[in-house]
């Protein structure tokens, strides 16, 4: 019965879940380019020939959005049209979560897991991590502009078609 309890002198320190020890910054300094977190500039940065969308571009892009509902959390914000819920932003690590069909989420994750990923499947659609250090601009737009329209009743959409800026 003694053998079985353990003392806290004992215990091995917390190990990260491939039991190596964490290096706290260290993976998120190398994805950005050596600094432990990017800027967030309204200027597009180019980092190894992506564009960058910055945090505050891709606030303006909801905002644009017709009769977007903001929900602050600790670590997130969350975005919603009349109540249905199509977008998170997380500003710490400067990712999104788009709302998106099933097969467009596949087809987005194979085509770029650099950029994409899974993040969950829910009531029949696919949400997509999209991580704002490999889209550009207009790329986002877009898919926000589907995820917002997963969400919004088929009125409020025909009466807000996706507008496109002039180049």
């Amino acid at each position: 019965m003694r053998d079985s309890i353990i003392s806290t002198a004992d215990a091995r320190p917390y190990r990260h879940r491939d039991d190596k020890p964490r290096r706290k910054g260290k993976r998120r300094a190398r994805r950005y380019g050596g600094t432990s977190l990017p800027g967030t500039s309204d200027v597009p940065v180019r980092q190894n020939d992506a564009v960058t969308v910055s945090s505050s571009r891709f606030l303006r892009m909801v905002d644009d959005l017709a009769e977007v509902e903001h929900a602050q959390a600790r670590d997130y914000t969350s975005f919603s049209v009349r109540g249905r819920r199509f977008g998170y932003h997380w500003p710490r690590t400067r990712t999104v979560g788009l709302k998106q069909t099933l097969s467009e989420q596949t087809a987005l994750v194979a085509e770029r897991p650099d950029v994409f990923e899974v993040q969950f499947i829910s009531g029949g659609f696919g949400w997509v991590v999209v991580h704002l250090a490999g889209i550009d601009a207009d790329e986002l737009a877009e898919l926000l502009y589907e995820a917002w329209c997963l969400s919004a009743p088929e009125q409020l959409v025909d009466e807000h078609p996706l507008v496109r800026p002039a180049r």
